[in-house]
Formats: C-alpha cells, sequence, structure tokens
C-alpha cells in the first residue's frame, strides 16, 4: 500500500466519498420505497417494484445516457437546476454520486424490505392499538426490528456504488480528481503504457472494500435472522 501514488489515494478517496454520500442519500429513500412495498398494496405496485429494479438489468451505459439526458446541462430537470439554483450534476462527484445512488437502490431497498416484511404486524398493531401514532409505530417498532436488515442493505449499496463504472463514466465522464474513481482510474491505467501495476493495485484495493463490504452485509443479515426468530 505504500507504493500508492497520490493520483491513486485521490481515486481511492473520491470513490469512497462518493459511495458514502449516494448510500447516505439513498437510504432515507430507500427506506420509505421498501417500507411502502412491504406494507401498502395499490394500483401500478408491480411497476414500480420493476421501476427500483430497472437499473440492475439495463446495460449501465444505458443509465448513464438516461442520467445525462434528464441531469445535464440542458437535460429535463438539469436545465433548470443550472438555471435557477445553481446545481449541476454532470461531469462533477455529485453527479458520479447520483448515478452511483441509483444503480445500487435496488441492492439497498430490497434487504430493507425482507426486513420489513419480516417483522410481526401484531406488534406494530399492539402499538397502534396502545394509541402511538403510524409514524411512531414506525419509528419505535418497524424501524428497530429491521435496523439490521436497514444495515445489510446500506453495506451492498455502498459495495455496489464503489464498483460502479458504466453509469458514472457515461453520465460524469473519466475527469482526474474530480469523477476518477477506482473503476475509471483502472479502466485508464489498462490503456496506458506501464500501468499494469498501478491498476492492479487499484483491483487489489477495490476486492478488499468489496470483500469487507460484503462480510458486513452478511453479519448484519444473519443477525437480523436471529433477532426475527429470538435466537
Amino acid at each position: 500500500m505504500s507504493e500508492i501514488s497520490p493520483t491513486e489515494w485521490t481515486a481511492i478517496l473520491l470513490s469512497l466519498r462518493v459511495a458514502v454520500v449516494a448510500t447516505l442519500v439513498a437510504t432515507p429513500a430507500g427506506i420509505a420505497v421498501a417500507w411502502l412495498l412491504a406494507r401498502r398494496d395499490f394500483w401500478g405496485k408491480p411497476l414500480v417494484d420493476a421501476l427500483i429494479h430497472l437499473p440492475l438489468v439495463l446495460p449501465p451505459v444505458v443509465t448513464g445516457y438516461l442520467l445525462l439526458l434528464t441531469f445535464g446541462r440542458r437535460g429535463l430537470i438539469g436545465a433548470w437546476l443550472a438555471d435557477h439554483l445553481g446545481i449541476v450534476f454532470a461531469f462533477r462527484w455529485t453527479g458520479a454520486a447520483l448515478a452511483c445512488g441509483i444503480m445500487s437502490f435496488p441492492l439497498l431497498v430490497r434487504p430493507i424490505r425482507l426486513s420489513i416484511e419480516a417483522v410481526d404486524l401484531r406488534l406494530e398493531q399492539a402499538a397502534s392499538t396502545l394509541g402511538a401514532a403510524p409514524w411512531r409505530v414506525f419509528a419505535s417498532v418497524t424501524l428497530p426490528l429491521a435496523l439490521p436488515g436497514v444495515l445489510a442493505g446500506m453495506v451492498l449499496g455502498f459495495a455496489k456504488a464503489i464498483g460502479e463504472f458504466g453509469a458514472t463514466i457515461t453520465f460524469v465522464s473519466n475527469i482526474p480528481g474530480e469523477t476518477q474513481t477506482i473503476s475509471s482510474a483502472i479502466y485508464s491505467l489498462i490503456q496506458t503504457p506501464d500501468g499494469d501495476a498501478a491498476a492492479l493495485r487499484l483491483v487489489v484495493v477495490s476486492i478488499l472494500i468489496a470483500m469487507g463490504a460484503l462480510i458486513a452485509s452478511e453479519f448484519f443479515a444473519r443477525r437480523a435472522t436471529r433477532r426475527l426468530h429470538g435466537s
């Protein structure tokens, strides 16, 4: 690790920054969507479920291009944000966070939804019977019981965000120091002479981060299972 260059450290730290921001911003929305899918029946629910999981089956480049059309400087939403609020996502690290958040969202939602579905409805009904408001039932009963699943989803989403490449490079390009994450840095290095050693170092870092995240996700998932079964 001592041989990692400042440029490589920049890519690593940027990847961590992007993944953390993407995960933290996506988590509240992920919890809300997971609760909606787990606890409510409504017209169009299969369509909503399909749209949420669409980034998993679409080519990442397609997702990145759609983001460019929507949030680019002249996109449907991006133009308004840039002109009225001064917010620009395209070719910025914030755009990388947006792309990573969207790509990792299905993996974030799934464990949370399963964890909420596994919470005994009788506990929620008992809290309601005692006069607790719906939001209080969720905050004091549902969410604490589903917390291991929430943590597992966050870690899994973080791991996905760390490794995201296709949507990110399409939406924000590969700008060193601004949008060049570990994945795009590896892509650049394997196309340059004598870049194999540096690429290999970043590959090792990626594997270590991903393995750590997956192990943590499995740990939280097992804790959720033990809690729900009372062991």
